[in-house]
């Protein structure tokens, strides 16, 4: 299949089809809509290596995700992924764990221009040496960031978040509100305990309980909750840190004969599709995770055109979910 024939069945020219392929804006939308599927159509698949030495780009994109099991990992990347496909880029995932070793092999495929910049996961606490290892390669740190560091970020206010996260529990008459907290490297674990202490404060309410996690995962948030129902007293609600760490939550409660939320509330963080069939069904704090993919892509490819470009730092908004679990 030529690009010749490409554009034949989109009805345009043969160049115009090489500006779509070259993610041009000049080409009009509805034109690159048409040629689009024209490329679906005939699984055309362009000559990437002719391509690369002809632009010096590789059209590919590295995206490091720190845990692809996590729901929230993998809505993020179906964003980055479909927001990269729609400019004519492909991504390289690669599932890091925050390994420096293995972040460090595959960060060299930028300096081999195998790929065209790079969208990281990591925890804050990561990024002095991925500064060290990407240097002044195109980069965007994505679900959380820190302006003190060389790379354009996408986030939330975690902070103002959990605020409102505990006052939603407080509006239900609730006072003894405990925090099911992860990895303190990670700097929305942070924000997201400063706005849960700073709603405590402003309320007046003397409990104060958090629990921490290492893993964000479904027994991880059974063991946290066990500990707590140890303490006298108990609490009336938990705030978890994720949906999942939730939902181990709630299995707990379940087992040990408590009724949700009658006896404890709970409230969990993300808003991914798991939460909407635990038994009931969970209130959460939403992230924009599809969106947060979608603007990492398009931060980079502006770095990746306009190198001189100020790094960017965007706040996106989030939604809190009430559900049968508050």
């Amino acid at each position: 299949m030529s690009i010749e024939k490409v554009a034949k069945i989109a009805g345009v020219s043969a160049a115009t089809v090489s500006r779509v392929l070259n993610d041009q804006h000049i080409v009009k939308p509805a034109t690159r809509d048409k040629v689009l599927a024209a490329i679906a159509q005939c699984n055309y698949q362009p000559n990437l290596l002719a391509r690369q030495l002809r632009t010096s780009r590789s059209r590919m994109l590295l995206v490091l995700v720190s845990n692809i099991t996590n729901p929230f990992c993998s809505l993020v990347v179906r964003g980055i992924e479909e927001e990269a496909e729609r400019h004519g880029y492909h991504i390289l995932l690669c599932n890091s764990e925050s390994n420096p070793t293995r972040e460090s092999a595959y960060l060299s495929l930028l300096r081999g221009k195998v790929v065209d910049g790079v969208i990281t996961m990591d925890a804050v606490s990561c990024l002095p040496g991925l500064t060290d290892m990407i240097g002044d390669f195109p980069w965007v740190q994505c679900g959380e960031g820190d302006p003190e560091f060389r790379a354009s970020s996408v986030t939330i206010d975690n902070s103002q978040a959990a605020n409102a996260g505990v006052y939603h529990l407080a509006a239900k008459n609730r006072q003894r509100i405990a925090l099911i907290n992860s990895d303190m490297r990670y700097l929305y674990s942070q924000q997201r305990e400063q706005g849960y202490r700073k709603a405590l404060t402003e309320l007046g309410f003397e409990y104060c309980k958090i629990e921490y996690v290492e893993e964000l995962d479904y027994t991880a948030g059974a063991k946290a909750m066990e500990k707590l129902l140890q303490n006298a007293p108990k609490p009336d609600a938990v705030f978890a840190i994720s949906d999942v760490i939730a939902g181990g939550a709630m299995s707990v409660l379940h087992q040990q004969g408590l009724h949700i939320p009658n006896d404890i509330a709970v409230l969990g963080f993300d808003g991914v599709p798991f939460g909407e069939v635990t038994t009931p069904p969970l209130s959460t704090i939403v992230q924009p995770m599809h969106q947060f993919g979608i603007r990492s892509v398009q931060l980079l490819l502006n770095k990746i055109k306009h190198p001189q470009l100020d790094d960017s730092h965007e706040i996106l908004e989030w939604q809190l979910i009430e559900r049968g679990s508050t």
